[in-house]
């Protein structure tokens, strides 16, 4: 553990970021999928498990401030795996498999189990401090990027 608090900054929010990341992506990497396509499955799961096509497409857009190519590529892949269809009563809307939900739960559960040992002794106050303050960047970061 660090003896010195660092400022916040962009770059120690980086290396927080991409060292959560890297254990995400391991656990990712054992069940074969990828980082965008654990996003897009929780984009799915968020929306109450059915969401319309093109709200799946900009919300993972949005969240992952990449291409709306990219993110229609993933949804792709996740149709063609057979962790993501067509909902049968709306084909607009986009629904877990049962594979597709089986994924996102087991990845979920170890992903937790990890965040526990992060987070373990992290101060209720600090934990809420630091979300206040990474919310009010993340907002005027996407404000700097709707008007660029």
């Amino acid at each position: 553990m660090t003896t010195t608090a660092p400022t916040v900054n962009g770059r120690v929010i980086a290396l927080a970021h991409y060292a959560g990341r890297a254990l995400l992506e391991g656990v990712l990497a054992r069940h074969g999928a990828t980082f965008h396509q654990s996003v897009t499955l929780r984009a799915v799961v968020v929306a109450g498990e059915s969401i319309g096509w093109d709200e799946l497409v900009g919300d993972v857009t949005g969240s992952l401030k990449t291409d709306e190519s990219v993110v229609r590529g993933v949804v792709e892949e996740l149709t063609a795996t057979k962790l993501l269809e067509e909902d049968p009563v709306d084909a607009s809307r986009m629904r877990l498999t049962d594979a597709g939900r089986e994924l996102h739960e087991s990845t979920t559960a170890e992903t937790a189990e990890i965040s526990a040992r992060l987070y373990a002794g992290i101060p209720a106050e600090d934990l809420a401090v630091a979300g206040r303050v990474l919310a009010l960047i993340t907002e005027r970061a996407n404000a700097e990027l709707a008007g660029a």
